[in-house]
Protein backbone atom coordinates (compact mmCIF):
# COMPACT_ATOMS: atom_id res chain seq x y z
CA UNK A 1 0.00 0.00 0.00
CA UNK A 2 2.99 1.96 0.37
CA UNK A 3 3.50 2.54 -3.25
CA UNK A 4 -0.32 3.52 -3.68
CA UNK A 5 -0.22 5.89 -0.89
CA UNK A 6 3.12 7.67 -2.14
CA UNK A 7 1.20 7.61 -5.81
CA UNK A 8 -1.39 9.23 -4.45
CA UNK A 9 -0.12 11.75 -2.44
CA UNK A 10 -1.60 11.16 0.52
CA UNK A 11 -0.24 8.63 3.72
CA UNK A 12 -3.15 7.36 5.54
CA UNK A 13 -3.05 7.28 9.26
CA UNK A 14 -5.50 4.42 9.54
CA UNK A 15 -4.45 1.94 6.88
CA UNK A 16 -7.59 -0.21 7.44
CA UNK A 17 -9.82 3.07 5.75
CA UNK A 18 -7.42 2.70 2.95
CA UNK A 19 -7.98 -1.12 3.03
CA UNK A 20 -11.78 -0.86 3.38
CA UNK A 21 -11.97 1.53 -0.06
CA UNK A 22 -10.48 -0.90 -1.84
CA UNK A 23 -12.75 -3.80 -0.84
CA UNK A 24 -14.82 -4.76 -3.35
CA UNK A 25 -18.39 -6.54 -2.53
CA UNK A 26 -17.20 -9.72 -4.07
CA UNK A 27 -14.45 -10.34 -1.55
CA UNK A 28 -16.12 -8.36 1.74
CA UNK A 29 -18.90 -11.48 0.92
CA UNK A 30 -16.63 -13.93 0.77
CA UNK A 31 -14.44 -12.92 4.07
CA UNK A 32 -17.74 -11.66 5.54
CA UNK A 33 -16.79 -8.25 6.02
CA UNK A 34 -17.39 -4.94 4.89
CA UNK A 35 -16.94 -3.84 1.14
CA UNK A 36 -16.50 -0.44 -0.05
CA UNK A 37 -19.89 0.64 -1.09
CA UNK A 38 -20.59 3.02 1.93
CA UNK A 39 -17.50 4.58 1.21
CA UNK A 40 -18.49 4.90 -2.63
CA UNK A 41 -21.96 6.77 -2.13
CA UNK A 42 -20.30 9.49 0.28
CA UNK A 43 -17.37 9.90 -2.01
CA UNK A 44 -19.64 10.63 -4.93
CA UNK A 45 -21.23 13.43 -2.94
CA UNK A 46 -17.60 14.90 -1.48
CA UNK A 47 -16.82 15.11 -5.18
CA UNK A 48 -19.54 16.24 -6.76
CA UNK A 49 -19.65 19.34 -4.34
CA UNK A 50 -15.92 19.59 -4.42
CA UNK A 51 -15.68 19.17 -8.43
CA UNK A 52 -19.21 22.12 -8.43
CA UNK A 53 -17.44 24.62 -6.26
CA UNK A 54 -14.03 24.27 -8.07
CA UNK A 55 -15.79 24.56 -11.36
CA UNK A 56 -17.48 27.87 -9.90
CA UNK A 57 -14.68 29.37 -8.07
CA UNK A 58 -12.47 28.55 -11.11
CA UNK A 59 -14.53 29.61 -14.30
CA UNK A 60 -16.54 32.29 -13.37
CA UNK A 61 -17.68 32.98 -17.07
CA UNK A 62 -19.70 30.11 -17.17
CA UNK A 63 -23.70 29.82 -17.20
CA UNK A 64 -25.24 27.84 -14.98
CA UNK A 65 -25.99 24.87 -17.64
CA UNK A 66 -22.43 25.29 -18.80
CA UNK A 67 -21.09 24.43 -15.35
CA UNK A 68 -23.31 21.63 -15.18
CA UNK A 69 -22.02 20.15 -18.85
CA UNK A 70 -18.57 20.45 -17.34
CA UNK A 71 -19.00 18.66 -14.56
CA UNK A 72 -20.94 15.81 -15.90
CA UNK A 73 -18.15 15.30 -18.33
CA UNK A 74 -15.60 15.30 -15.32
CA UNK A 75 -17.38 13.68 -12.41
CA UNK A 76 -17.95 10.42 -14.98
CA UNK A 77 -17.28 6.70 -14.82
CA UNK A 78 -14.45 7.22 -18.00
CA UNK A 79 -13.15 10.47 -16.06
CA UNK A 80 -12.75 8.17 -12.41
CA UNK A 81 -11.48 5.11 -14.51
CA UNK A 82 -8.53 7.32 -16.20
CA UNK A 83 -7.39 8.23 -12.39
CA UNK A 84 -7.53 4.86 -10.97
CA UNK A 85 -5.41 3.94 -13.70
CA UNK A 86 -3.16 6.81 -13.51
CA UNK A 87 -2.30 5.12 -9.63
CA UNK A 88 -2.66 1.27 -10.69
CA UNK A 89 -5.15 1.54 -8.40
CA UNK A 90 -5.67 -2.44 -10.20
CA UNK A 91 -2.99 -3.68 -8.25
CA UNK A 92 -4.41 -3.08 -4.88
CA UNK A 93 -7.97 -4.51 -5.35
CA UNK A 94 -9.47 -6.76 -3.25
CA UNK A 95 -11.81 -8.87 -4.90
CA UNK A 96 -13.42 -12.26 -4.72
CA UNK A 97 -12.16 -14.97 -6.28
CA UNK A 98 -15.14 -15.31 -9.33
CA UNK A 99 -14.45 -11.60 -10.06
CA UNK A 100 -11.13 -12.02 -9.89
CA UNK A 101 -11.06 -14.66 -12.17
CA UNK A 102 -13.06 -12.57 -14.65
CA UNK A 103 -10.49 -10.11 -14.52
CA UNK A 104 -12.67 -7.48 -12.16
CA UNK A 105 -9.67 -5.23 -11.56
CA UNK A 106 -9.89 -4.15 -15.06
CA UNK A 107 -13.58 -3.00 -15.17
CA UNK A 108 -13.96 0.52 -15.46
CA UNK A 109 -16.83 0.24 -13.21
CA UNK A 110 -15.03 -1.11 -10.35
CA UNK A 111 -12.04 0.94 -10.83
CA UNK A 112 -14.04 4.52 -10.85
CA UNK A 113 -16.06 3.33 -8.02
CA UNK A 114 -12.71 2.80 -6.24
CA UNK A 115 -11.95 6.16 -6.59
CA UNK A 116 -14.54 7.69 -5.12
CA UNK A 117 -14.25 5.14 -2.12
CA UNK A 118 -10.95 6.32 -1.34
CA UNK A 119 -12.11 10.16 -1.58
CA UNK A 120 -14.44 9.34 1.39
CA UNK A 121 -11.49 7.36 3.06
CA UNK A 122 -9.30 10.36 3.28
CA UNK A 123 -11.48 12.49 3.96
CA UNK A 124 -12.32 10.08 7.08
CA UNK A 125 -9.17 10.26 7.67
CA UNK A 126 -8.15 13.96 7.64
CA UNK A 127 -10.97 15.84 6.78
CA UNK A 128 -12.26 17.24 3.36
CA UNK A 129 -9.15 19.60 2.81
CA UNK A 130 -7.23 16.84 1.69
CA UNK A 131 -10.05 14.88 -0.25
CA UNK A 132 -10.32 18.67 -2.22
CA UNK A 133 -6.38 18.44 -2.78
CA UNK A 134 -7.24 14.54 -4.31
CA UNK A 135 -9.84 16.15 -6.52
CA UNK A 136 -8.23 18.93 -7.91
CA UNK A 137 -4.94 17.28 -8.57
CA UNK A 138 -6.32 14.42 -10.19
CA UNK A 139 -9.16 16.28 -12.54
CA UNK A 140 -8.02 19.65 -12.52
CA UNK A 141 -6.77 18.75 -16.15
CA UNK A 142 -10.34 17.65 -17.16
CA UNK A 143 -11.98 20.25 -15.90
CA UNK A 144 -10.46 22.69 -18.31
CA UNK A 145 -9.99 20.78 -21.53
CA UNK A 146 -13.98 20.00 -20.79
CA UNK A 147 -14.22 24.47 -20.03
CA UNK A 148 -12.57 24.69 -23.33
CA UNK A 149 -15.58 22.64 -25.47
CA UNK A 150 -18.49 23.57 -23.30
CA UNK A 151 -21.10 24.79 -25.79
CA UNK A 152 -19.54 22.97 -28.78
CA UNK A 153 -21.30 19.86 -30.32
CA UNK A 154 -18.88 16.88 -30.08
CA UNK A 155 -17.46 14.44 -32.72
CA UNK A 156 -19.95 11.86 -32.74
CA UNK A 157 -22.95 14.44 -32.79
CA UNK A 158 -21.80 16.24 -35.42
CA UNK A 159 -20.63 13.01 -37.40
CA UNK A 160 -24.08 11.46 -36.85
CA UNK A 161 -25.96 14.92 -38.08
CA UNK A 162 -23.48 14.75 -40.97
CA UNK A 163 -24.59 11.17 -42.09
CA UNK A 164 -27.78 11.93 -41.42
CA UNK A 165 -28.51 15.04 -43.70
CA UNK A 166 -30.26 12.62 -46.33
CA UNK A 167 -32.32 10.17 -44.10
CA UNK A 168 -31.45 7.99 -41.23
CA UNK A 169 -28.69 5.24 -41.10
CA UNK A 170 -27.13 3.01 -38.74
CA UNK A 171 -23.96 4.49 -36.86
CA UNK A 172 -22.10 1.95 -34.23
CA UNK A 173 -18.70 1.78 -33.29
CA UNK A 174 -17.19 -1.29 -32.13
CA UNK A 175 -13.87 -2.00 -29.95
CA UNK A 176 -11.59 -4.27 -32.49
CA UNK A 177 -8.33 -3.94 -30.11
CA UNK A 178 -7.35 -3.32 -26.43
CA UNK A 179 -3.22 -3.34 -26.22
CA UNK A 180 -1.25 -1.93 -23.56
CA UNK A 181 -0.26 -2.92 -19.48
CA UNK A 182 -3.48 -3.42 -17.68
CA UNK A 183 -2.82 -0.07 -15.93
CA UNK A 184 -2.53 1.91 -19.17
CA UNK A 185 -4.31 0.28 -22.01
CA UNK A 186 -5.12 1.97 -25.41
CA UNK A 187 -8.70 1.01 -26.69
CA UNK A 188 -9.12 0.88 -30.88
CA UNK A 189 -12.89 1.85 -32.29
CA UNK A 190 -13.73 1.80 -36.12
CA UNK A 191 -16.98 3.72 -36.70
CA UNK A 192 -19.19 2.25 -39.29
CA UNK A 193 -22.24 3.52 -41.49
CA UNK A 194 -24.59 1.04 -42.67
CA UNK A 195 -21.82 -1.73 -42.15
CA UNK A 196 -19.10 0.20 -44.50
CA UNK A 197 -16.23 1.16 -41.98
CA UNK A 198 -15.16 4.74 -42.42
CA UNK A 199 -12.96 5.29 -39.47
CA UNK A 200 -10.55 4.00 -36.82
CA UNK A 201 -9.45 6.07 -33.62
CA UNK A 202 -7.39 4.93 -30.45
CA UNK A 203 -7.64 6.36 -27.06
CA UNK A 204 -7.27 5.38 -23.50
CA UNK A 205 -11.02 4.64 -22.81
CA UNK A 206 -13.78 3.79 -25.27
CA UNK A 207 -15.13 7.07 -25.36
CA UNK A 208 -11.91 8.88 -25.70
CA UNK A 209 -11.28 6.63 -29.09
CA UNK A 210 -15.06 6.67 -30.15
CA UNK A 211 -14.88 10.69 -30.62
CA UNK A 212 -10.87 9.90 -32.63
CA UNK A 213 -13.11 7.84 -34.75
CA UNK A 214 -15.57 10.14 -35.61
CA UNK A 215 -13.44 13.11 -35.97
CA UNK A 216 -11.08 11.01 -38.48
CA UNK A 217 -14.57 10.21 -40.34
CA UNK A 218 -15.69 14.03 -40.38
CA UNK A 219 -11.86 15.21 -41.38
CA UNK A 220 -12.66 12.16 -44.49
CA UNK A 221 -16.24 12.95 -45.32
CA UNK A 222 -15.22 16.99 -45.45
Amino acid sequence: MESLEKSIGYIFKNKNLLKKALTHTSYAYENHIESNEKLEFLGDSILEFISSKYIYTNYPYLKEGEMTKVRAEVVCEDSLYLVAQKHHFSDFLYLGKSEAASHGELKPTILSDSVEAVIAAIYFDSGLEQAQKFIIENLKEAVEESSKNVGKKDHKTVLQEKLQENGTVHIKYDVIKTSGPDHDKTFTVQVFCNEEPLAIGEGKTKKQAEMKAAEKALQKIK
